[in-house]
């Protein structure tokens, strides 16, 4: 989500429908996955030509019949890294989806500096919407689906999940409501409400910085508190929406760990089902992620509620 993520930043991928032992040099992640991995790349998902509109699709050589489909949302402070970012501090987590069987999606959303809030959120919608439509074409189950968001991506993962029983029409490109339901997320130190994000001890004139999320809602959250809350996944949590595991590094200094005990705290108030993990020491991002603890917590949580 800072400026740090620039270390991600992935250059696009131009293959065909390979598998990855043919991958070219050009695909940045083809040695994470295993080798018979069947990789659909630069799916147009809008009907346009936007090189933001594109996801990539990777299923397993030896899939059963309609498995799950587990769906990742980069972060990069909306504004940076793309498809393939996060994937390179979380290789054996990103391997292990594949090698238990589960089909896996990473979808690009347009930048923050090109087109404001809520095109961001349009975008996760539109995508998931695709990834729905055309199941029967790769194979997978539309009916278990799974998001799994990190940082600017966590928040989109969680936004769109929690959103989805309010029906808000601005957060879909033609304004109906989409088809597809969001089983579970797994959402990594993802904010869950800008106001509270904000500087107990920043001075007023803070409200003037360019920051991320200024730059996302087009003002700082202090100034216009009304798209602050509106971009909040928070604003949107009742009883019915899906469980949530969520991950937060304990020394992150880019989105707090209260952010996530937040999420968790109003989660838990409206009953819905969900686990927060703190990891010890850990900053906004970073192999400590990619833990056996962690990654054990994540099978767990995705095949209890991915049946």
């Amino acid at each position: 989500m800072l400026n740090r993520t620039l270390r991600h930043i992935a250059l696009p991928c131009l293959l065909l429908v390979v598998t990855f032992c043919k991958a070219q040099p050009t695909n940045p992640v083809r040695s994470i996955f295993p080798t018979d991995t069947r990789f659909i790349a630069n799916v147009p998902y809008a009907g346009d030509t936007l090189k933001r509109h594109l996801l990539d699709i990777y299923l397993p050589a030896q899939m059963a019949s309609k498995p799950p489909l587990v769906v990742w949302v980069h972060g990069g402070a909306w504004m940076l890294n793309d498809k393939y970012a996060d994937m390179s501090y979380m290789k054996n987590t990103v391997r292990s989806i594949l090698e238990k069987g589960y089909a896996f999606a990473s979808i690009d959303y347009r930048y923050s500096t090109t087109a404001p809030f809520p095109a961001q959120i349009q975008d996760c919608n539109q995508a998931l919407e695709f990834l729905y439509q055309n199941a029967a074409k790769y194979g997978y189950d539309r009916n278990r689906i799974a998001l799994v968001g990190f940082s600017a991506g966590g928040h989109l993962a969680s936004l769109l999940a929690l959103s989805a029983n309010n029906s808000i029409s601005d957060f879909y490109i033609n304004r109906k409501k989409p088809s597809f339901r969001i089983k579970t997320v797994v959402d990594f130190y993802g904010p869950s409400d800008f106001l509270a994000l904000m500087r107990r001890d920043a001075p007023l004139s803070d409200t003037s910085v360019v920051t991320s999320e200024s730059r996302l809602l087009g003002a700082s959250p202090l100034r216009r508190p009304d798209l602050a809350k509106i971009a909040s996944p928070v604003t949107y949590i009742d009883r019915n929406d899906p469980p949530f595991l969520i991950i937060q590094g304990e020394k992150d200094e880019s989105v707090p760990a209260a952010q996530s005990v937040l999420l968790s705290s109003w989660l838990t108030l409206a009953q819905v089902k969900n686990r927060l993990i703190i990891v010890p020491g850990a900053p906004h991002y970073g192999t400590m992620f990619d833990s056996d603890f962690n990654r054990q917590a994540i099978f767990e949580w995705l095949d209890t509620y991915l049946k």
